[in-house]
C-alpha cells in the first residue's frame, strides 16, 4: 500500500496544560522523521487558525527550541474554546485540502475529538484521503476510554502540593479552609488533593464531589464533626457540585449566569468560596474560615509537573504518528494501565471520545460522600511523579511541666 504524501497539520483546543507542549513536539519531531512527509505546520490558535489559515512552519523550527517548548508549561501554539460547527469544520477540511495537508492530529478534550472526527467525514465525503488523529489532553482527566489523560498528573501534583501548604498552615493556626479546585462534571482533580495526607489528622479532613449530590446542611454537620475531633478543617471542594436538581451550588449567588460556546456555565471565581464559608460560619458559629479558589493556577504551574506526565504526554504525540502514518489509520489515542505502574498506548474510534465525558468510578468515592478511597490514592499516586516531598513533624517528647 502506497503511503500518503503531503503535509501535517498540528493544532491545540480547550484549556492549556503543563504538558501540553509535549505532545505537538512530539508529533512535530516524530513527522519531520517520515520521507513522506514535506512540511509539518502548526495551526495558531487551533480552529480559528485552521479557519484564518494562520500557520507556522515547524520544518523549519531547530529541534534544540521545539525540546525547550516541551519543558515550557501552556499551549505554545495557541488555543480556543471556539467549538467548530459542522459547516466550519466542512472550511476547514477546505484549508487542509489547499494546503495539501495529509495528516491531520488536534490535541485537545472530548470537544476537540468532536471536530477531529467531523473533519475526518468531510474528507471522506469529498474522497480525499486525510488521516485524522485525536492526542487526548486534559487536567479534568474525564476523557472515556483512557486511564488518565495527560495534564491531569501535573494538576494533580500542584493540587496535592497546594493542600498540604494548606494543611501545614491549617495545622499551625487552627480554622477551617476551604479550596475549590476545577473540575465541572469529574471530581478527579479535587480528590487528587487527598494525596497531600501523610499522617492521621492531615487535611484534607473532607472531599466533595460533581459526581454526588451536595447537600449544604450535611456540609456544615460534616464540618463541625471534624473540627470538633481535630479543631480545624480542610476541605476540598470541586467547582461543579451540585444541589439534587443537578444545579451548580456555585450558580446561586450568579445573577447573570455566563456560558461558553460549548453551553458550558461559567464557574470559575470566588463565588463558591464565599457561599461555603458563609454557610460554616451561619451554621456551626466557627469564626475562623478562610477559602482559595484555585482557578486557571492549576493549569500551568511551572514548579509542579509531574515526570510521569511529560514522558507520557510525549508518547501520545509519537504514537498518533506512528498510528496515522505507519498504519493509515485514524481514531483517538488513548491511555492503558499496565502493570504496576506501567502504561501502553491504543487507537480508539472517535465516537467513543468524541463530546462524552467520563466521570469518577464508584470504587474511588467513599460510602459517605466526603472523601476518597484507598483504590483513589493507589490510582493517582504514580501519575503526579518522582520526588514528590512530603512533609514532616516533631516527633520530640513534651515537656512534663513543673511543679
Amino acid at each position: 500500500m502506497s503511503k500518503l504524501e503531503g503535509n501535517v497539520l498540528i493544532a491545540q483546543g480547550g484549556g492549556p496544560t503543563a504538558v501540553i507542549n509535549e505532545s505537538i513536539v512530539g508529533v512535530a519531531l516524530e513527522a519531520r522523521k517520515f520521507p513522506q512527509v514535506h512540511r509539518v505546520y502548526g495551526a495558531v490558535h487551533g480552529v480559528a487558525g485552521i479557519l484564518n489559515e494562520d500557520f507556522l512552519d515547524l520544518t523549519q523550527e531547530t529541534t534544540h527550541n521545539l525540546e525547550e517548548v516541551a519543558l515550557t508549561p501552556s499551549s505554545a501554539l495557541g488555543s480556543t474554546r471556539m467549538k467548530p460547527t459542522e459547516d466550519d469544520c466542512r472550511k476547514m477540511f477546505g484549508t487542509l485540502q489547499s494546503h495539501n495537508i495529509r495528516y491531520f492530529f488536534y490535541v485537545g478534550g472530548n470537544d476537540s475529538a468532536d471536530a477531529c472526527r467531523i473533519v475526518n467525514e468531510a474528507a471522506a465525503q469529498a474522497n480525499y484521503e486525510l488521516r485524522c488523529i485525536h492526542v487526548p489532553k486534559t487536567i479534568d482527566n474525564d476523557l472515556p476510554g483512557n486511564d488518565h489523560t495527560p495534564g491531569f498528573g501535573s494538576a494533580a501534583r500542584f493540587v496535592a502540593s497546594a493542600f498540604a501548604g494548606a494543611n501545614l498552615d491549617n495545622r499551625a493556626l487552627h480554622g477551617v479552609y476551604i479550596g475549590v479546585v476545577m473540575g465541572r462534571h469529574a471530581g478527579f482533580l479535587a480528590a487528587s488533593s487527598a494525596l497531600a495526607k501523610k499522617y492521621p489528622d492531615d487535611g484534607p479532613h473532607l472531599i466533595y464531589l460533581p459526581e454526588r449530590t451536595f447537600d449544604i446542611d450535611r456540609f456544615a454537620a460534616d464540618v463541625k464533626d471534624v473540627h470538633e475531633r481535630f479543631g480545624r478543617c480542610v476541605i476540598a471542594v470541586s467547582e461543579g457540585i451540585h444541589d439534587a436538581d443537578g444545579v451548580p451550588i456555585a450558580t446561586k449567588l450568579q445573577k447573570h449566569v455566563e456560558r461558553d460556546d460549548h453551553g458550558n456555565v461559567q464557574l470559575s471565581g470566588g463565588a463558591l468560596g464565599d457561599l461555603l464559608c458563609d454557610t460554616v460560619k451561619e451554621k456551626t458559629g466557627i469564626k475562623r474560615v478562610r477559602a482559595d479558589t484555585f482557578g486557571y493556577i492549576q493549569r500551568c504551574f511551572p514548579g509542579c509537573v509531574s515526570d510521569t506526565d511529560q514522558q507520557e504526554a510525549r508518547e501520545v504525540g509519537e504514537k498518533a504518528v506512528h498510528y496515522a502514518l505507519w498504519h493509515d489509520l485514524d481514531g483517538s489515542v488513548a491511555i492503558k494501565r499496565t502493570g504496576n505502574y506501567s502504561v501502553d498506548y491504543h487507537l480508539q474510534p472517535f465516537e467513543n471520545v468524541a463530546a462524552q465525558t467520563r466521570t469518577m468510578e464508584d470504587e474511588f468515592i467513599n460510602e459517605a460522600g466526603n472523601h476518597v478511597t484507598d483504590a483513589f490514592i493507589a490510582y493517582a499516586r504514580p501519575l503526579i511523579g518522582s520526588g514528590y516531598h512530603t512533609p514532616a513533624r516533631i516527633r520530640a517528647p513534651r515537656v512534663e511541666r513543673a511543679d
